[in-house]
């Protein structure tokens, strides 16, 4: 007999709390009661992002087995994203957004973190699988890792 073993990656998580309440969002979500305002957030920021220079990464940030249009689609939509969104949408201007990823952060998201944290003026901390980051101004306290 044989055996076969699987080696899957655990889903990728982001959570932010938001007036007392936390929030979770995965890769693509869109169960959040606030899916349709984080969405257009999410795209006037990659729109002023680019305008800023950002240039979304290749997607091999994207692990899914999928054609590489959806993976285009998935690396845009990654969880950490969509927490920024709706953390910019539901918080006061200046206020720190506090989010906690339960994976590593891919390189695409923490330079998108980083241009955010410039175009925003907002203090951004991160807690991943290995270290705080906090984006301030367009630079992460990790010096890239």
């Amino acid at each position: 007999s044989s055996i076969s073993c699987f080696f899957l990656k655990n889903p990728g998580w982001t959570w932010i709390e938001v007036d007392n309440k936390i929030h979770r969002f995965s890769v693509g979500d869109h169960t959040h009661g606030w899916s349709k305002e984080i969405y257009k957030m999410h795209e006037m920021l990659i729109e002023k992002l680019e305008l800023a220079g950002y240039v979304p990464a290749d997607t091999n940030f994207v692990l899914h087995d999928v054609d590489e249009e959806l993976k285009q689609g998935m690396l845009y939509s990654h969880s950490v994203k969509l927490a920024i969104a709706f953390g910019l949408i539901s918080t006061p201007e200046g206020t720190p957004l506090r989010i906690t990823k339960n994976l590593r952060v891919c390189g695409d998201c923490h330079t998108f973190i980083k241009f955010v944290s410039a175009i925003a003026k907002r203090l951004i901390i991160v807690r991943d699988a290995n270290r705080f980051h906090h984006f301030e101004e367009g630079a992460c306290s990790c010096g890239d890792c």
